[in-house]
């Protein structure tokens, strides 16, 4: 119905038979009714000024240690700090310029003159008449199900199951930390015809690579590290030359749209492909690929999906159909194939193997609200690895499951997931393909009170591949709010694994715009303080001391990164001035 009039009062929310009658009666608290507003058009460049939002943030952290590279090896000193500024104007402009570092990079030395070692400029308009959007600087586009282009994160499966396989498209903003996984030129959306847009975009931009002694180009490097001389030369050893479209048409409950895109380097592309899990990796000067991406959008069921081919014409296609049994139950299924001889070098999409390449598969899940506060979740997944993959010397399988169970009840809320993922990989000999099986667990329960909350969480890993590996942590946090303006987190664990192979991962609160999932295996405790205080609506200030205190060893890491103690300790600050 609301593909075609809209909603003139809130009692129509009535007929939207996905809404529970819980959600029914909550939403009028956060949304209104009202006719909708006029076209208007593109603020002044006074009114922008005048109007706009400024935000300034400086982050760093400092280590209380040593590593060996920090007393030879590093030409950089052990901190990590960053600053970002950014302008907005409503939704009709963003700006801002973000400068960054990781310890042991030089700042304002060896080679890096203008200060940071990372730099990331951009600006994007909107709303300018038939002109959409307008990108210039570094920006991020993401198109279709990301089988030709798509520089946007991804969560996983579980996030994808809890949006039944919906994603953004378009172009965005880069103004993250990361170095890699961008363009850098312009990007512009034209609205053609009623229902029609256009997307061109354009990039150029060096890299980092490994060359060999002919000067081509062995590897592309993501790491983002120039921390000895020997990363700083590979540091922009190579350039890249991206173009690209999108041709997008929607009606009502239909979309489809047509993507093409151009990459080269200024260098020829030449891996080794003797390594059998390399012998169908990219290689050459240019590279195309061509989708076409569809949609329809149904009040109980929707489907989505992409299919593209590359300069070679190998095939890669992802489809997934979700659909809404009844308003607390929704199921969600997602097939893929991707070529084993599929070339798309900034395709970013749906999968288990973490390239869009050399894998099918289909994944079946289930979002169940059982009774209020009771919530089920839940998805298997197959996959088949038609040609071999790195640990694997031939064809292979994969089984994926994860079963996951939230309460809430009043200030009480409850949490337990497992995971069971069966892998086969090379035996010891590698003459045979045997199971690697990883099954990881959690169970963890959460009482909130109005000024104060504590957690208590429990961790399981387990491992079983040429050797069998057990872990758990025990793990409790608890935050107060003393004052309106000030929050303290505080957080303690201990952790014990029998190695890597049954590490733990754990969340804790960090500074704004990075994330905070340390891993942690052997035998040793974790604790850290978070404080934050909002002094105004225009400044904040975020302290965290954390530590970890390792009972089985007497140093931590190796090569470069080792440090010779038993303890790590560091310091982040942040501060944020909005004006």
């Amino acid at each position: 119905f609301y593909q075609y009039h809209g909603m003139q009062s809130l009692g129509e929310l009535a007929m939207i038979e996905s809404l529970d009658v819980v959600r029914r009666q909550l939403l009028p608290y956060f949304v209104y009714v009202s006719p909708a507003e006029e076209h208007k058009q593109f603020p002044s460049l006074k009114s922008i000024l005048k109007g706009g939002k400024h935000t300034l943030m400086f982050t760093s952290h400092i280590p209380f240690y040593k590593r060996e590279g920090d007393r030879n090896g590093y030409i950089g000193y052990p901190y990590t700090h960053s600053f970002r500024y950014t302008f907005r104007y409503g939704d009709y402009v963003q700006a801002g310029i973000l400068g960054a570092q990781d310890a042991g990079e030089p700042f304002f030395a060896h080679g890096n003159s203008l200060g940071y070692d990372h730099y990331s400029f951009y600006v994007l308009l909107r709303k300018m008449g038939r002109m959409k959007a307008l990108a210039a600087g570094r920006y991020k586009v993401n198109f279709g199900q990301g089988l030709v282009i798509n520089n946007s994160f991804s969560f996983g499966k579980p996030a994808m199951l809890s949006t039944l396989g919906r994603q953004s498209t378009g172009i965005h903003t880069h103004s993250s930390r990361s170095a890699v996984n961008y363009l850098q030129g312009a990007a512009a959306t034209v609205e053609m015809a009623k229902h029609l847009d256009l997307t061109a975009f354009l990039s150029y931009r060096t890299i980092d690579a490994t060359l060999s002694d002919s000067g081509t180009i062995k590897t592309i490097l993501n790491t983002g590290y120039h921390r000895t001389e020997r990363e700083m030369n590979r540091k922009d050893a190579a350039s890249q030359f991206v173009a690209g479209t999108h041709l997008s048409w929607s009606s009502g409950a239909f979309r489809v749209g047509l993507s093409a895109l151009y990459t080269c380097f200024d260098k020829e592309l030449t891996p080794n492909t003797s390594l059998y899990y390399h012998h169908y990796a990219p290689s050459g000067n240019n590279f195309w690929n061509v989708s076409v991406d569809y949609g329809y959008q149904h009040p109980h069921w929707s489907l989505a999906g992409e299919t593209a081919v590359d300069g070679k014409g190998s095939i890669a296609t992802v489809n997934n159909l979700s659909f809404q049994a009844a308003p607390n139950l929704s199921f969600l299924a997602i097939q893929r194939y991707y070529g084993y001889q599929y070339t798309a070098l900034l395709a970013r999409g749906f999968g288990d193997n973490g390239a869009v390449q050399n894998e099918s598969g289909i994944l079946v899940g289930a979002d169940w609200n059982v009774t209020r506060g009771l919530s089920l979740m839940a998805y298997t997944d197959f996959v088949y690895f038609s040609h071999p993959r790195f640990g694997a010397h031939t064809a292979s399988k994969a089984w994926d499951n994860l079963l996951m169970l939230t309460y809430i009840r009043q200030r009480w809320s409850l949490l337990a997931r497992y995971r069971i993922r069966i892998r086969e990989k090379d035996n010891a000999e590698k003459t045979a393909l045997v199971n690697e099986l990883t099954q990881r667990g959690r169970f963890s329960l959460t009482y909130s009170a109005y000024s104060w909350s504590c957690k208590s969480q429990l961790d399981i890993a387990a491992s079983s591949y040429l050797n069998r590996s057990f872990g758990y942590m025990l793990s409790e946090s608890g935050t107060w709010m003393p004052l309106s303006w000030l929050s303290l987190t505080g957080t303690l664990g201990y952790f014990h694994t029998a190695d890597f192979s049954s590490r733990i991962y754990i969340y804790e609160r960090g500074p704004l715009y990075s994330f905070s999932f340390p891993s942690f295996f052997g035998r040793g405790m974790r604790y850290s303080l978070f404080v934050r205080a909002d002094f105004s609506s225009h400044l904040m200030l975020i302290l965290r001391s954390s530590t970890t205190h390792y009972f089985d060893r007497n140093h931590v890491s190796s090569g470069l990164q080792q440090v010779n103690s038993s303890t790590l300790s560091g310091l982040d600050i942040q501060l944020r001035w909005r004006f």
